[in-house]
């Protein structure tokens, strides 16, 4: 199999990780590279800096596809003395694409949040913050019954029809529907001036709102009629199946103490190690996740009712607050596990590397993929504190 070029790997990658649903601050996509470059090596790393860059020009990726933004907050210049600017000519000049997927990693299916479930052997998981799923409208249409076979493959190649794994999803009934033309009229069915009766098939299908005036068009140049009856409803908004952060069952019941000590043994080492807040010997059985920096997200885990929550970068006051708060309700939980950015993130890389294997394949071309091998912890090193008497 051949190669795929940059474009077509940017869009295998936005399949999986839609760049709609990264939050509105994030910067997301692609960085640097040309759309016509063919790409057969692909580096994932958590991080775009200058040890990840190195690592992919001495393997001689295409491509390097990383979870943090470069980019994020603006910059005047990308000369080569400043730091960003040297990494991005250096991208440039070894022929060496960027694509950054974020936030939007972060919700998927597949992304950040249920790889770090599954590294720490949760089940069962749902989304901790859903996104609402997508708005869908349901379209009615009147049809003559000959038609419908007809009307329906029309509406289903607009977009109609789609739910999850199937498509060309309808309903139909039948009914009796009556019409008086005007003299003015051009008729199917009847004459100008008369009533007349046919036998009609009522056809519902689904469609996400976004798509309503292509389904609309569709409809009428499928339809038989000259003035075809329909109706179009917007249905009720519902939780997704995507969003922030996780919820799970471990496979059996343990102790803080004893799950903190899984954590880290699940996730790469790192200077910080693992922290926990909460009773060690304290139960935890069902379990919070959310990759990256989490403490902004304290109210929906109370509200999920976990044990215990795993996220990075937590702050003095919000986590004292917080075990404040439920030693005062009598709760005891939520427990948290802090660990290193880098850590929480790092499971995805693999998950990410394995999809597009499978998704390039599935389009009839083949890449290579590693993931980086460099720790991009900031951290370098640790002092305990002294022992008391």
């Amino acid at each position: 199999m051949s190669s795929p070029v940059l474009a077509d790997v940017v869009r295998l990658l936005e399949r999986r990780y839609p760049p709609s649903t990264a939050e509105s601050w994030d910067a997301v996509g692609l960085v640097t590279g040309d759309p016509s470059q063919p790409v057969r090596r692909v580096l994932f790393a958590v991080d775009p800096v200058a040890t990840v860059v190195d690592e992919a020009t001495a393997w001689g990726a295409d491509l390097v596809v990383t979870h943090h933004p470069l980019l994020l907050r603006p910059v005047h210049s990308i000369a080569a003395t400043t730091f960003k600017g040297a990494l991005l000519h250096t991208l440039v000049r070894t022929g060496t694409a960027l694509y950054t997927a974020h936030t939007n990693a972060d919700a998927a299916a597949g992304g950040v949040n249920d790889a770090l479930a599954a590294a720490l052997g949760l089940v069962g998981t749902v989304p901790l913050d859903p996104a609402p799923a997508e708005s869908l409208d349901k379209h009615v249409v009147f049809v003559p019954v000959a038609d419908a076979e007809r009307l329906v493959d029309s509406l289903g190649a607009a977009g109609a029809g789609a739910i999850g794994d199937y498509t060309r999803c309808a309903w139909t009934s039948t009914g009796e529907g009556t019409s008086t033309p005007s003299e003015a009229a051009s008729p199917t069915v009847g004459s100008a001036g008369e009533a007349s009766r046919v036998v009609e098939a009522r056809v519902e299908m689904v469609a996400p709102r976004r798509l309503r005036s292509s389904v609309v068009a569709a409809m009428r140049a499928a339809h038989p009629y000259e003035e075809p009856a329909f109706d179009v409803l917007e249905l009720a908004s519902w939780p997704g199946s995507t969003g922030t952060g996780r919820v799970g069952t471990l496979g059996e019941p343990t102790t803080l103490r004893a799950f903190a000590a899984a954590v880290a043994a699940a996730l790469p080492a790192t200077v910080q190690g693992v922290r926990f807040a909460g009773d060690p010997d304290g139960r935890v059985e069902r379990v919070a996740v959310v990759g990256g920096s989490g403490d902004s997200f304290f109210d929906a885990v109370r509200a999920s009712g976990v044990d215990a929550y795993v996220t990075a970068d937590l702050r003095h006051h919000p986590v004292s607050e917080l075990r404040e708060r439920a030693d005062h309700e009598g709760s005891s939980t939520p427990y948290l596990v802090d660990v290193a950015h880098f850590a929480s993130e790092w499971p995805w890389l693999a998950y990410a590397a394995r999809a597009l294997e499978q998704d390039a394949a599935a389009a009839g071309t083949t890449v290579e993929t590693r993931v980086s091998t460099v720790s991009t912890d900031p951290w370098t090193g640790r002092v305990a504190s002294p022992e008391t008497a």
